[in-house]
């Protein structure tokens, strides 16, 4: 019979409510009441930090929303297409973010808009379509599409606050064990390593930081301690690459040369993983891939 509390629980740890999912405590926030405004700010919020996670140049404003899906539907090459959907997507984002003010200003004024009323609908509508086109939005870094951060600003539109923070909980401990799989792949296949042995107390200390660093809000006092702790860490990170040698031996330089790019590889990911707040799967199990190369190549030359 397991010991592990159900998720959900909330309990202080270390002088701070934390609740537990999926093998991890995480810092609790209360949930905010379920008002209009509070879901305006929320929407803002969630959109601002998916186009801050998502590649350039498809921030589109949504009274250009007509222009985005005439490029889309005019495109055929594959690759531009791909591009001009995300470019639609977030035109479709801010025209449903832009009703939804609209709403919540009104609302302020005193006018009451039901559920069923045409604007809400038509918001609705956009907020599916551009969740649809976020299967071809790109993290920033080109590895992978990332929807499942490019859905929450949808969720929030959609689903009682109390579901869309159990699911953001759920998505930030999934990213806390991408993290801590990033991490242990690296110790692994540095461990009996000479020339990289020692690089793994920066990497555990860098993990550490990454996941306090996923769980806290700017708006805790916090966030001044837990911020400059998870940076200094990542450069201390990228001080042990520049203590490596120089080899004159071929050989071993091009095991360094893959040693010092499986390092950044990792650490980036923990970059990734530690800002969007969501798994990547696809860059995780490229990463596992790398790793394996990098074992096989320093077997062999063992």
């Amino acid at each position: 019979m397991s010991n592990q509390p159900e998720n959900g629980t909330v309990r202080t740890i270390a002088d701070r409510e934390c609740v537990y999912y999926d093998g991890y405590w995480i810092r609790f926030y209360p949930t905010p009441e379920n008002t209009l405004a509070n879901r305006k700010k929320l929407i803002d919020d969630l959109t601002r930090r998916a186009f801050h996670h998502t590649e350039s140049g498809i921030n589109t404003p949504g009274e250009r929303l007509e222009e985005a899906r005439q490029a889309y539907e005019q495109e055929f090459d594959p690759a531009r297409k791909r591009i001009n959907g995300a470019m639609l997507a977030g035109a479709l984002f801010n025209r449903a973010s832009d009703i939804f003010n609209a709403m919540v200003d009104l609302e302020a004024k005193g006018v009451k808009v039901s559920p069923d009323n045409e604007l809400v609908v038509l918001c609705g509508d956009y907020f599916k379509e551009a969740l649809e086109l976020g299967k071809l939005v790109k993290h920033y870094s080109g590895q992978e599409g990332i929807d499942e951060l490019w859905g929450e600003p949808f969720k929030a539109f959609s689903q009682p606050l109390v579901a869309l923070f159990e699911s953001r909980y759920r998505k930030i401990a999934q990213a806390m064990q991408g993290i801590d799989t990033v991490a242990e792949r690296m110790e692994r296949s540095f461990q009996n390593d000479e020339l990289f042995v020692n690089a793994i107390p920066a990497i555990r200390n860098y993990c550490r930081a990454a996941k306090q660093q996923i769980e806290i809000v700017k708006q805790d006092r916090d966030f001044f301690t837990v911020w400059p702790i998870f940076v200094s860490a990542r450069e201390t990170v990228e001080q042990f690459r520049r203590t490596l040698p120089v080899s004159s031996d071929l050989q071993k330089q091009r095991h360094i040369d893959q040693g010092v790019k499986l390092i950044t590889a990792g650490t980036n990911l923990i970059t990734y993983l530690s800002g969007a707040r969501v798994p990547m799967p696809k860059s995780t199990s490229e990463f596992i891939e790398q790793c394996l190369f990098f074992d096989s190549n320093w077997s062999d030359r063992g």
